[in-house]
């Protein structure tokens, strides 16, 4: 990754992204759950949308794509679908009431074994979970 300049916005994303490196990080601003970098360039593609970028004018743009939060689900699926394990980043406190840095946290991580939502499933098939103790 080429030197970025380091807002408290994605010093905060980067943060949470280093305990979930594995995953891609969906990150709650306001009404979207946004990307970046190269979970931002492997989501545009797997879920056919934009990607765009944050400081488009300087040498050190920040990839990034975004989805409504209201309309997460399916794009979940379709991450999961892909093989990819999702951690979802919400806002834990009101951006009304945050003195400075909304604090977030990853509050789920959904892998492709682990989802259970009924709007992610296919019901016409069967969904197996193994547990072995």
């Amino acid at each position: 990754m080429e030197q970025v300049k380091v807002t408290p916005m994605i010093r905060q994303y980067l943060q949470i992204k280093e305990r979930y490196r594995d995953a891609i990080l969906l990150f709650r601003l306001g009404d979207f759950y946004e990307m970046f970098f190269e979970d931002a360039e492997k989501a545009s593609k797997i879920l056919d949308i934009a990607l765009t970028s944050r400081n488009r004018a300087d040498d050190s743009s920040v990839p990034l794509c975004g989805v409504p939060y209201h309309a997460v689900n399916p794009y979940v699926g379709k991450l999961l679908e892909a093989g990819y394990k999702v951690a979802v980043c919400e806002q834990v406190e009101d951006p009304k009431l945050a003195k400075g840095m909304v604090q977030r946290e990853v509050v789920r991580v959904i892998t492709p074994g682990t989802v259970t939502d009924g709007e992610v499933l296919d019901s016409r098939e069967n969904n197996f979970l193994v547990a072995i103790a």
